[in-house]
């Protein structure tokens, strides 16, 4: 095979003033707080040899690859030149993590969880974009998301916005179900969205505690993330899934994807109006997806305080490193509870998100462009600033 174009992201180490290497930091190469190393981060297409393969990987040809959030704010740089990303990174690094493809190379040791066997050629599959160890001492005790030895595709090994992408099976999932459902590009436009829909599903489900039928769920923020929260809190057999979002287009896709009612939080009180629409009640379950904690926890607080539930849960899944004061008399007093969710793996939830996209829970809405390879960097420039659209996918 020849060489093959490729979306990277580079940046100079430049750590700020009082950093100090972790113990899983390497210097000048790796961190697991980019925000505070990398500076002056630049996109580029470049060309690089299609990786070989080991006994326990597969060669997959990438054909959906989205573009995430995290995408974006690598590339994005604040005031003093530093990525906005706040955590692991390696650069330079072939960015896409968000990717459905299908098998063209199998290793005689690749295992396909499906069938017991190995992988066949042409079979479509997704991938889990955290690569954990399963040796160190969080993956023993069943939590594969805080590996300590934490690898991530397209954060700090080459990633999925190119012709081809090299992962070890144990990462891999077959789409094989979605088949019946979804053809052509369809099938792979909906396995691109497994990744970020796990997110949400690992922060909801796993990590919060997922909630009772008929319970009510607010979702702050209407990215994909919140978005697919949206869809997997209606699925959960939510009463009624609130959708806090000040933009008109994604307020209208978290309607057509369960939400009941949308809040403009830059016109209503959100407290006020969630508080009304319940009955007073309030939420079993509030998602913070909009990566400002300082200003949406406070609002969270009010909605538990001045809400009649007892008990709700709080999952924290946009990446921010702001400080964030939290008023612990109002989880004392009405019990309520904080779960931070970092990724997705483990627990069973990428087959779990796949049953569930293959039954009828459509997240292909979500895509609301599609681009190819050499436009990526320039939307990945533009989604710093425009919001238009929610997900722009990446088709080969």
């Amino acid at each position: 095979m020849s060489d093959m174009k490729t979306v990277v992201l580079t940046a100079d180490w430049s750590p700020k003033p009082g950093f100090k290497l972790g113990p899983k930091d390497v210097d000048g190469k790796l961190t697991y707080l980019g925000s505070q190393v990398w500076r002056n981060p630049t996109l580029s297409l470049q060309q690089k040899p299609v990786p070989d393969i080991g006994p326990t990987q597969c060669l997959i040809e990438v054909k959906a690859c989205g573009i995430c959030g995290s995408d974006v704010h690598m590339a994005q740089a604040d005031k003093d030149g530093y990525t906005w990303y706040p955590g692991l990174t390696a650069f330079p690094v072939t960015l896409g993590h968000e990717f459905a493809g299908v098998v063209v190379k199998a290793g005689n040791k690749a295992f396909n969880k499906r069938t017991g066997r190995s992988y066949e050629i042409g079979e479509p599959v997704c991938a889990e974009e955290m690569f954990w160890c399963s040796y160190c001492r969080p993956c023993a005790d069943g939590h594969p998301n805080q590996c300590e030895r934490l690898q991530e595709i397209g954060f700090s090994v080459d990633g999925a916005f190119a012709k081809y992408a090299v992962v070890d099976s144990r990462y891999l999932w077959s789409l094989k179900e979605l088949e019946g459902r979804y053809q052509g590009d369809t099938l792979f436009m909906a396995g691109s969205l497994v990744e970020p829909t796990s997110v949400a599903y690992n922060a909801l489900i796993e990590c919060a505690g997922g909630i009772r039928p008929g319970d009510n769920a607010v979702i702050l923020g209407g990215g994909p993330i919140g978005l697919a929260g949206v869809a997997i809190m209606k699925r959960s057999g939510a009463a009624k899934v609130v959708l806090v979002e000040p933009a008109e287009s994604r307020a209208k896709l978290g309607v057509q994807l369960g939400a009941d009612l949308v809040v403009d939080p830059t016109r209503e009180d959100v407290a006020q109006k969630v508080l009304a629409y319940t009955g007073g009640l309030g939420a079993a379950m509030y998602l913070e997806a909009t990566g400002l904690p300082d200003k949406v926890l406070p609002i969270i607080e009010d909605m538990i305080w001045f809400g009649k539930f007892v008990g709700a849960k709080v999952a924290i899944v946009a990446r921010a490193d702001t400080k964030t004061p939290t008023n612990g008399e109002v989880y004392q007093v009405r019990k309520a509870k904080i779960a931070g969710a970092q990724g997705h793996s483990g627990y069973g939830t990428f087959p779990r998100v796949i049953s569930c996209m293959a039954s009828g829970m459509d997240m292909t809405p979500l895509i609301t462009k599609k681009i190819r390879l050499d436009e990526v960097p320039d939307h990945i420039k533009l989604l710093q600033t425009d919001k238009a659209n929610c997900k722009i996918t990446c088709m080969m």
